[in-house]
């Protein structure tokens, strides 16, 4: 155990010693053990775009037993993905790591400016199992957010219950949301407030752009002179709106790019206090060696090695 990983957990004031558990299992996995970050493996892109556009690049990837083995090599905290995927591997690699069960997905046949996504396992599942937690996504301006929140808080509640920690990803999208404005700082910052608020205790959100979506936050932004020019500058703006840092806060990898542009932007989150990163078509589009060779190196940058 570490004095960082101890400060950390002594921040979820509320929680019973199976959630603490359940977050240290995470903090003190893989190879960033111990340090405060976290690297984590989601794959749940197969259910929302598609297998040809999340797996075809390459094809072993289309195989659950893929990602499993990846995170396993890798050193990961955990692996996230829907119930499929961990049902599909469950029995062989059993304890082997950390699992979060995705609980709600969306598809992108229909498409919508307002996403509402479905709730696709549960509470029992996760236990089922023996996932260490269960992660849910919000799409803050969607029409149907409220929702969104009000099955959050009663998923939260029941996972509390049995000792099971909240993955939340809190990703700004909908109607009332320019497409700018879905990762604009003021925008992203406001996402993470709104998921530590409904309960979660790790926070995902994608990085956060310059631009600023409402009026009314541009005034505060500039009279208080809040710096948001550089990405490391914007991170810990988001970083403090999840209660003064006193929430795990991990950054999605997004779209698939090159090693350099993808190691770039990590350092760019590092060095503004991220907690982590949450990689996907990142590193599963790869190969596996050439998968692992990329998280070992975001790994390396986060713990300072």
């Amino acid at each position: 155990m570490t004095e960082r990983v101890d400060q950390i957990l002594s921040w979820y004031e509320s929680d019973p010693p199976g959630i603490l558990s359940n977050l240290r299992r995470m903090l003190m996995h893989g190879r960033t053990g111990g340090s405060g970050k976290m690297v984590i493996l989601p794959v749940d892109q197969g259910f929302e775009h598609g297998p040809a556009r999340s797996f075809a690049k390459n094809a072993p990837s289309y195989d659950p037993h893929f990602h499993y083995q990846l995170a396993i090599d890798a050193g990961c905290n955990a692996y996230a993905a829907p119930l499929g995927f961990l049902e599909q591997g469950g029995r062989s690699y059993a304890g082997k790591i950390p699992t979060i069960l995705k609980l709600n997905n969306s598809d992108s046949m229909l498409g919508g400016a307002d996403p509402c996504p479905a709730v696709t396992g549960s509470v029992e599942d996760a236990l089922r199992l023996g996932c260490c937690a269960i992660g849910y996504t919000i799409y803050p301006g969607s029409e149907h957010r409220n929702a969104m929140y009000e099955n959050l808080r009663i998923l939260i509640q029941e996972a509390k219950d049995v000792g099971l920690p909240t993955v939340v990803w809190s990703y700004p999208r909908g109607s009332s949301l320019s497409k700018t404005g879905e990762t604009a700082v003021d925008i992203i910052a406001y996402a993470a407030q709104v998921a530590c608020q409904l309960g979660a205790h790790v926070v995902k959100v994608k990085p956060p752009a310059a631009d600023i979506e409402h009026d009314a936050a541009r005034k505060v932004y500039e009279s208080e002179g809040i710096p948001v020019e550089t990405l490391a500058q914007r991170v810990e703006h988001v970083v403090q709106s999840a209660f003064n840092g006193k929430r795990i806060v991990i950054f999605s990898g997004g779209a698939a790019k090159g090693t350099e542009a993808v190691l770039g932007e990590i350092r760019d989150l590092a060095a503004g206090g991220a907690f982590g990163s949450i990689v996907g078509r990142n590193s599963f589009q790869r190969p596996k060696d050439e998968a692992v060779k990329l998280l070992h190196a975001i790994m390396d940058i986060y713990t300072g090695a």
